[in-house]
């Protein structure tokens, strides 16, 4: 199995929550690690769903600049997948087989896609094995980790 890792887009917004400190500093150490290492991954979808929510529904929301930055420096250099006509057709398939939304399973087949052995998801089924692809709560205290 592979080392890489995606990161679904709630660990990004909680790197900006002052409210759950953990979370937060969990998060923060996970982007970290991914820009670091180069083991982290991400899609198009991330990006848009992050910004979206940085811009938008953040209890203080990122200036325009503050956003490019935040493009520039953290997301874009994460991210690998991008649409395509197959992504679509794979996602149609993980969300008829394993029940899952369409834009979670986008996110799926995401990581799939990028080689990732880990998906770190707070709103997926933590533990679950999609194929090699091993969904992860990376919010989940280590004695309730699987």
């Amino acid at each position: 199995m592979s080392d890489k890792f995606f990161l679904d887009t709630n660990v990004f917004i909680y790197t900006f929550d002052e409210d759950h400190l953990e979370k937060r500093d969990r998060a923060r150490a996970l982007v970290a690690e991914a820009l670091a290492e180069s083991h982290g991954v991400i899609s198009y979808q991330v990006v848009q769903e992050f910004l979206n929510a940085a811009l938008r529904k953040f209890s203080k929301p990122l200036t325009s600049s503050d956003a490019e930055r935040y493009l520039t420096i953290v997301l874009e250099p994460l991210c690998s997948v991008y649409a395509s006509v197959e992504l679509f057709h794979q996602a149609i398939e993980i969300s008829r087989r394993w029940k899952y939304a369409f834009y979670d399973s986008l996110v799926i087949v995401s990581a799939q896609q990028a080689g990732c052995s880990v998906l770190y998801s707070e709103d997926l089924q933590h533990g679950q094995t999609i194929g090699v692809l091993r969904i992860l709560n990376p919010f989940v205290s280590p004695s309730t980790d699987l």
